[in-house]
């Protein structure tokens, strides 16, 4: 072999070896990579006695325009209604359901959801018809099911922080907080 067959057998030696690199690596990659039995799906399929209707599953509470003045002299708006419905009841997979409400908390109005926005000094507080508190992050008193179809009717309301009721310093402006809940069926 001459020198320049000898420099072009280089040069085709260097244009093909990273590509037969590459081909030797997948190839041996594949083979060492396959394993029996690597992956594996469980779960629990359970029966609940009832079915949270989709028109529910997600809800809006639009509270309007809030007037600060309203706040400093009431401290909270008048609570809004809205309802989580509950379809196909079964009784005889359970006669009772409980909620708990996820959600970030305030740091002054504990039980009570943070709001965002460039409104400050407020926070959300649900509660039931009767107006007995429902905090945030705990179990709320069990509530009764029905036959087919049953109604938890809920109500929301915005109240004023006590500091900022205290140095007048509630913040107008537009605000939004996101909550979740859990159905608990006993």
């Amino acid at each position: 072999m001459g020198r320049n067959e000898w420099v072009l057998f280089q040069n085709r030696l260097k244009k093909t070896m990273p590509v037969l690199l590459l081909f030797l690596m997948l190839f041996f990659q594949g083979k060492s990579g396959a394993v029996t039995d690597n992956l594996k799906f469980s779960g629990n399929l359970v029966a609940e006695p009832c079915v949270l209707d989709p028109a529910t599953e997600s809800i809006e509470l639009d509270f309007g325009t809030i007037i600060d003045k309203y706040l400093y002299i009431n401290q909270r708006i008048h609570s809004q209604p809205f309802t989580v419905r509950l379809l196909d009841c079964d009784l005889s997979l359970g006669s009772t359901v409980s909620l708990t409400f996820s959600g970030s908390t305030d740091s002054e109005l504990t039980d009570m959801l943070a709001v965002s926005g460039t409104a400050s000094g407020i926070a959300i507080g649900l509660e039931t018809t009767e107006g007995t508190a429902i905090p945030f992050k705990k179990v709320t008193p069990a509530f009764r099911l029905m036959s087919g179809t049953t109604e938890l009717i809920l109500k929301g309301y915005v109240q004023a922080k006590p500091t900022a009721l205290k140095n007048r310093t509630i913040v107008r402006g537009p605000f939004n907080a996101v909550a979740n809940f859990t159905l608990n069926y006993e």
